[in-house]
């Protein structure tokens, strides 16, 4: 597999990522042949009990039609669903990346203190869970705080991205001086962060996720 001949599958929740990924494809990996599958009910119905159960048949079927469609790889462009990688590739039969996890691996070798803000909790907890995975791997111990920002998922689903942002670099503002390292739990979130010059580092998923991408297709 090289970047003239790979196929590579993005599974999205909103579509509002979709715009950024292809952007960081066509820089880092412009020979691969994209495939593009939404789910836009997905983090709503995470937070549906009568709905929930139905999450995972549905992503295995999304990786599965990849599958079928000559992907080399799915990789999952949404935090909340990070945590259903492993058994969605077990089910598809088909490797799922998560575009999180270098942004975990960076966040919890950064230093001690790791905050952890997002817009919708079925986000925050998964975030949570991964850098907990990633911390044990590297034998991290980081401190983790976290933040559930109120009024900011209500604002950008209402098409206000100013208050969206805004409230997310308010909070960016606020944890910024106990922190070591302020991690953005959306990919949705990262444009707050150039409104908010910290000491710090503020990390989201697209590009160290693109990167690692393009990393393991250069290598296979």
């Amino acid at each position: 597999m090289t970047p003239t001949t790979a196929r590579v599958a993005f599974l999205h929740t909103g579509a509002v990522v979709i715009p950024p990924v292809m952007e960081l494809v066509g820089e880092q990996l412009p020979g691969v042949s994209i495939i593009n599958y939404l789910d836009d009910r997905i983090v709503a119905d995470l937070a549906d009990s009568s709905r929930q159960e139905s999450i995972p048949d549905r992503l295995a079927d999304l990786a599965a039609a990849a599958k079928s469609a000559g992907a080399d790889l799915v990789m999952f462009t949404c935090s909340s669903i990070s945590h259903l990688a492993g058994p969605t590739a077990e089910r598809a039969g088909i490797p799922v990346l998560r575009i999180d996890e270098a942004m975990a691996d960076e966040a919890v070798t950064s230093g001690g203190r790791v905050t952890v803000l997002a817009t919708l909790p079925t986000t925050l907890n998964p975030t949570l869970a991964l850098l907990r995975e990633r911390a044990d791997l590297a034998g991290a111990t980081p401190t983790l705080t976290s933040e559930v920002i109120p009024g900011a998922f209500e604002a950008v689903a209402g098409g206000d991205r100013a208050t969206h942002d805004s409230l997310v670099a308010d909070a960016i503002e606020r944890h910024a001086p106990t922190s070591d390292v302020v991690v953005l739990a959306q990919a949705s979130m990262a444009s707050a962060a150039k409104a908010a010059p910290v000491a710090v580092p503020v990390l989201s998923s697209l590009r160290p996720g693109i990167t690692r991408l393009a990393e393991r297709i250069q290598a296979a």
